[in-house]
């Protein structure tokens, strides 16, 4: 039975001990639930996979209270200094190389020589991350490839049963994951798009982001770089100005009297609804999505990198 703990001390505590004794915690933050477990701990981290039913070839994201924390485990350069202290904490993950002997279990890394690290501005992960003292693994807390949860109903609806427990903060602000960018190289990629805007990155570095490199199927360097994800039951359809027989219609602005993303066309809006929208469709039945357009641009980009990924043919 997975517990629900409330976000007092009382629950902040009973979720520290549970991470530290190998359990598997969910948590907030102000993009997606995550879902917790000692970074370090090898059986720990094993069993995120199980949970998930992810494919371990896929790395995760570790969560730390600051940049300060970081350091321990990873290589900064002087640029990914300059993106933590404009941007953490905040919906930026950064890939860096890890440190010789970080003490970080190689099923996060996926055998790789970095570490997707980030420091998660929500109170609720932060008083959790201190109280836990542990660097903490932590991925979207859902089956993989299906709907991210914004909310702890959604982690229930997915993993109920086989996590220890839930720490209730309630709905995601962002409701967007993190942007990630890789900070291997000369000038950092841009990776995933997310709750961050890369013209915000651009603007605070100065120059335009690297293309990614090309991502193996087997082999991604960071989360969220497989082609068919964040996927909900049914099919889905994009661009669509109308429906076509059989479809439930998602729609933004004026397209869509039904559900919408944003009546106003608001993009944060539509981010934070997007995939509480998605669950909302799943618990309909639908079985064919066609989804209205959705400008590309600031957190529109985001929007539509999940919404390509969840209409990708499923593997």
């Amino acid at each position: 039975m997975t517990r629900h703990l409330d976000p007092d001390e009382t629950g902040l505590k009973r979720a520290a001990e549970m991470l530290r004794r190998g359990g598997l915690v969910s948590f907030p933050t102000e993009t997606v639930y995550g879902l917790g477990a000692d970074a370090s701990d090898d059986a720990a981290v094993a069993r995120i996979f199980d949970a998930k039913g992810r494919p371990s070839f896929n790395p995760l994201i570790v969560h730390l209270p600051d940049a300060e924390a970081v350091e321990a485990y990873c290589v900064m350069d002087d640029t990914a200094r300059r993106l933590a202290a404009t941007f953490w904490p905040g919906a930026l993950t950064l890939v860096l190389p890890i440190r010789p002997y970080a003490g970080i279990s190689r099923l996060v890394t996926a055998g790789l020589d970095t570490l997707a690290v980030r420091v998660p501005d929500h109170p609720l992960a932060q008083a959790l991350l201190r109280e836990t003292a542990r660097p903490v693994a932590a991925p979207s807390a859902n089956p993989s490839g299906r709907v991210s949860p914004t909310t702890p109903a959604h982690v229930l609806a997915g993993l109920g049963g086989r996590i220890e427990a839930v720490l209730d903060g309630g709905p995601c602000g962002v409701g967007l994951e993190s942007t990630i960018l890789d900070c291997t190289g000369v000038t950092p990629a841009l990776l995933r798009a997310g709750g961050l805007p890369a013209e915000a990155i651009e603007a605070c570095l100065g120059l335009p982001l690297a293309p990614p490199a090309p991502t193996p199927a087997t082999a991604p360097s960071a989360p969220g770089q497989l082609s068919s994800h964040y996927a909900p039951k049914g099919t889905v359809r994009l661009d669509a100005i109308e429906t076509e027989p059989g479809e439930t219609y998602l729609g933004f602005g004026p397209l869509g009297a039904g559900m919408n993303l944003s009546r106003s066309g608001d993009l944060v809006e539509a981010a934070a609804n997007l995939f509480d929208c998605l669950h909302r469709l799943d618990a309909l039945g639908a079985e064919r999505i066609a989804v209205a357009p959705i400008p590309d641009h600031g957190l529109g980009r985001a929007i539509n990198d999940r919404l390509r990924r969840a209409a990708a043919p499923r593997r």
